[in-house]
């Protein structure tokens, strides 16, 4: 795949307020791209601008090749699909869909041929005569995303498209959004603060804090390497430990650990030096529970006590206070068929990891 959409140097302001400082981002042709990150962190504002409905303060934008910086927004190759669907209550279902085609004059045959394609692509053809009342939330979704697609564009944009969903919905989309986009070809961009959505989404990520990306990568990559704590703790649940590197050996590092009462190894990285603060973060399905004390070498082995528990049918919950007073998340599959529980509030618990399970962070 070759580079297709640029962003270089762009930056947003509103009065002192800086919403996108000095961003840098490629994106590849036929790429499934999501901007992820909470309320606030500039990610709209950045849509926005690709989309053309917002100006930078500095940088530009290249889609295809072609600097799109001040070129109106209806001048752009690219189409966007907003999180309120935006439909036209007295128009039917392929009306909506031919609207922005009709405004730019296509003749009727051909509004109508890419209409009912379009509409076949989302699996909405059977409901092409009936108004947006008469539709389900999701539906509707597709009848936005048909008339986002009916354009053909070159880059589609989805400001947090499902966002209206409820969850069961949400995770039907998501698979259908996925296969269209794939089918298609046409590099999307999505934003949203979902993590699950853009993990189960996308080829790529870009998590956004305070205006900047605090890493790009891929779902697994993002997850399982986060480089410093923002995104560690951003994506997913993360326990963390802060300690103090005593002894660098090779490709490991000892780090004293006060939450834990004790010095633990962990991997090493580049640039890791004897008297370096880090943070050990380890992954609650990377941790085993058990009454038992484990037996074995390479991993990190520490007792407590059942604080909580929440059983949620396919897995159950912990929540195991340490002597030092950390409370530390477990997560354990139910594999084995029972109506009892194994552990229970006030337990005394091991808990371990594998040293390799173990994120160093040291920002």
């Amino acid at each position: 795949m070759s580079t297709f959409i640029q962003i270089e140097g762009i930056s947003k302001h509103f009065g002192d307020f800086v919403a996108v400082d000095q961003v840098n981002l490629e994106i590849q042709q036929g790429e499934f791209f999501s901007i992820l990150g909470g309320s606030g962190c500039g990610k709209t504002t950045l849509l926005r601008m690709l989309a053309g409905f917002e100006q930078p303060t500095a940088g530009r934008i290249l889609i295809d090749g072609q600097d799109l910086t001040g070129i109106p927004a209806h001048r752009r190759p690219v189409n966007m699909m907003f999180q309120s669907y935006a439909l036209f209550p007295h128009m039917t279902v392929e009306r909506n869909v031919g609207y922005g085609l009709k405004q730019e004059h296509v003749p009727k045959d051909e509004i109508r041929d890419r209409v009912a394609r379009v509409l076949d692509l989302v699996q909405m053809g059977e409901l092409a005569k009936r108004k947006p009342h008469q539709l389900s939330g999701g539906q509707c979704q597709r009848v936005a995303l048909a008339r986002a697609l009916v354009k053909r564009p070159k880059v589609l944009l989805l400001d947090e498209p499902m966002a209206a969903l409820d969850k069961k919905l949400r995770e039907n989309t998501q698979f259908e959004l996925a296969d269209i986009q794939e089918r298609t070809g046409i590099t999307f961009v999505l934003v949203t603060h979902d993590q699950e959505e853009a993990m189960m989404l996308s080829s790529r990520i870009a998590v956004m804090d305070q205006g900047r990306f605090t890493q790009i990568g891929s779902p697994s990559q993002i997850y399982e390497y986060p480089q410093n704590r923002f995104t560690a703790e951003f994506i997913g649940t993360i326990n963390s430990f802060e300690g103090r590197i005593s002894r660098v050996e090779n490709d490991r590092i000892e780090v004293e650990l006060q939450a834990l009462g004790k010095e633990v190894m962990a991997p090493a990285h580049r640039g890791l030096k004897q008297g370096d603060t880090v943070w050990l973060a380890v992954r609650p399905e990377k941790i085993w529970i058990s009454r038992e004390q484990p037996e074995g070498d390479g991993q990190t082995v520490v007792t407590g006590t059942v604080d909580d528990q929440g059983y949620f049918g396919n897995l159950s919950l912990y929540r195991v206070r340490l002597p030092g007073g950390q409370v530390v998340q477990v997560s354990a599959q139910n594999r084995v068929r029972s109506s009892e529980r194994s552990i229970d509030w006030d337990d005394t618990v091991h808990i371990h990891w594998d040293i390799e399970s173990t994120v160093v962070l040291d920002q």
